[in-house]
């Protein structure tokens, strides 16, 4: 077989990944969103990928890791299909054989996901199959340039009979015994040898006309690979509970919420609201497709090391007396200053109340909160137990849970970091002990057990800002859930430490908001924040990473006075 250009052939490999990709998308739909190759792959990436770069991601990207998770897989497919092409030119079977241990990976990773069974391996192997189609199509079948070619090929043979030249070349005509001329140098690169009764020559090919038959190929399949994509994914959208979800009408509670304080709001620009809207919450977890979970046949089993097994369904959850309060979650990978954090009116039953009808035996110190895609957190048996407000949540802010943040149930905690308590879509508690099992994130270095930290952060004015000489409000807010927030302290470049103004709370489960009066002069300065708990314990100032229990230090930032 004779190669086409190293160009063609690299564009012909990540057409055909694209087929492959864009292909699995509509059978995924059948067999499950997390079946569709990049999600399964990207699922395993996140679970195998070293923790410093898993912080690394949060830092740089955010709540958008995942997306940045999923591009950056997209694109080192691409290139890997690239040269895929490129080997698939040279031989066939190579570029085959790629696509297939693709396929194998997508496969493995697909069956090894929690829950999986063998359907989920349908998308890999029908993407691989029409990948494999494809590429096979562009490199060595009716839509190769070397074959598109061939078909117009009118090789002329360099040695002619007399009567061959005769019928061309007028009469009288001497035989011309010169060679014929080299063919131009476009041709000469797309040219293939034929083996001709007179010996070698190169065959002139319709090159302008192989190139768009080959370009109007890829157009095609691109197109058509990004409709299937992109119209699976919708279908996947209306095969999700949106519809289920705005058709669940929440009880009330039978112990509302006490009413927010007035004052507890600054209302100041820049400064974070004291009650987090639900789409601007926070979203930090494992998951690369949100789980979608039909409250009709969801089940929470309490099984374990418990003398009474409890099984509930969604609407037996729902009958049961409902508790409402205000409770600000924190992410453990929140950095000092950063936005990992929330405060929400959540609506539930209390954990305790269950774990008390469970009976929980002697030992059995922890509680593994279990998730619909296999994700676990260890929660000490004895902090949901305490009399706390820990919740398996049904409503967020008035509304049932959006669907990103655990629809139908997910557990709250006050006073806990998010990787060791608040569950989403939860499934399972199951009571052990933290001697017996790690949760996720325990092998991976963190904590078995993450309280918050005291912290405290500055919103107003931000980093880098230029505002005007004269009196400026610094503002921001500080937390230390289930112990509250005793005193906030601002100071501006290593002066003495002032003590700011703290607004009301609800409760010492939610953050509270500060502020300060400065009188700025012009020039820059460095503004910096401490909280102290109503333990009397002070924020340190020694700046600690965000592993393996959360960070520490003062949240600092300079601005520019004009």
């Amino acid at each position: 077989m004779h190669m086409i250009s190293r160009r063609h052939a690299a564009l012909a490999g990540v057409v055909a990944a694209a087929v492959a990709l864009g292909t699995a998308e509509p059978v995924a739909v059948l067999t499950g969103p997390r079946s569709a190759p990049l999600i399964a792959v990207g699922g395993v990436v996140v679970d195998l990928v070293p923790e410093p770069l898993k912080q690394f991601a949060i830092a740089v990207f955010g709540t958008y890791d995942k997306i940045a998770l999923l591009v950056g897989t997209a694109l080192l497919l691409a290139g890997f299909a690239a040269l895929l092409g490129l080997a698939a030119a040279r031989r066939l079977a190579v570029g085959l054989a790629g696509i297939a241990a693709f396929a194998a990976l997508g496969v493995a990773a697909a069956l090894t996901r929690p829950g999986a069974d063998a359907f989920d391996a349908l998308p890999s192997l029908v993407g691989a199959g029409l990948g494999g189609l494809t590429l096979w199509a562009f490199v060595a079948g009716p839509l190769s340039p070397d074959r598109a070619g061939a078909d117009r090929a009118r090789p002329e043979r360099a040695d002619r009979t007399g009567a061959d030249l005769a019928d061309r070349e007028p009469a009288g005509t001497p035989p011309s015994t010169s060679p014929p001329p080299p063919p131009p140098p476009a041709a000469a690169a797309f040219a293939r040898e034929e083996e001709t009764p007179g010996g070698w020559e190169p065959a002139r090919y319709d090159v302008p006309e192989s190139r768009r038959r080959f370009l109007r190929g890829v157009g095609l399949l691109t197109g058509a690979a990004a409709v299937a994509g992109l119209g699976g994914h919708w279908l996947a959208g209306r095969r999700g509970v949106s519809a289920a979800r705005e058709a669940v009408t929440l009880p009330a509670p039978a112990t509302p919420a006490p009413p927010v304080p007035a004052g507890a709001d600054l209302s100041l620009p820049r400064l974070a609201p004291y009650v987090t809207p639900n789409r601007e919450f926070y979203r930090i977890d494992t998951a690369l497709v949100v789980p979608q979970v039909d409250p009709v046949t969801w089940r929470l089993r309490i099984h374990g090391r418990v003398r009474n097994p409890i099984e509930l369904s969604f609407d037996d959850l729902l009958a049961r007396p409902m508790v409402e309060r205000h409770v600000t979650l924190a992410c453990v990978s929140n950095e000092v200053g950063g936005d990992l954090i929330g405060n929400a009116r959540w609506l539930g039953v209390p954990i305790k109340e269950l774990l008390d009808e469970a009976d929980p035996e002697e030992g059995a110190d922890q509680v593994v909160g279990r998730a619909v895609d296999g994700w676990t957190c260890g929660t000490p048996t004895s902090v949901l137990r305490d009399g706390r407000d820990a919740l398996l949540a049904v409503g967020m802010n008035g509304e049932p849970l959006p669907v990103q943040h655990g629809f139908p149930v997910r557990m709250v905690v006050p006073g806990l970091y998010g990787y060791v308590s608040a569950c989403k879509w939860v499934t399972e508690l199951e009571l052990t002990s933290f001697a017996d099992f790690d949760a996720y994130w325990v092998p991976r270095g963190w904590s078995a057990q993450g309280p918050v930290k005291t912290q405290s952060r500055i919103d107003t004015p931000r980093a880098r800002s230029r505002p005007a000489a004269g009196p400026v409000t610094v503002a921001g807010v500080a937390w230390a859930q289930h112990r509250g927030v005793r005193r906030v302290e601002v100071r501006v470049d290593d002066g003495p430490w002032r003590e700011a103004t703290l607004a009301p709370a609800v409760s010492t489960d939610t953050w509270v908001q500060w502020s300060w009066r400065w009188d700025a002069t012009p020039g820059e300065h460095t503004l910096q924040v401490r909280a102290t708990d109503a333990a009397g314990e002070t924020q340190p100032e020694r700046r600690s990473p965000v592993a393996p229990d959360g960070a520490t230090g003062w949240h600092t930032v300079t601005v520019t006075v004009a």
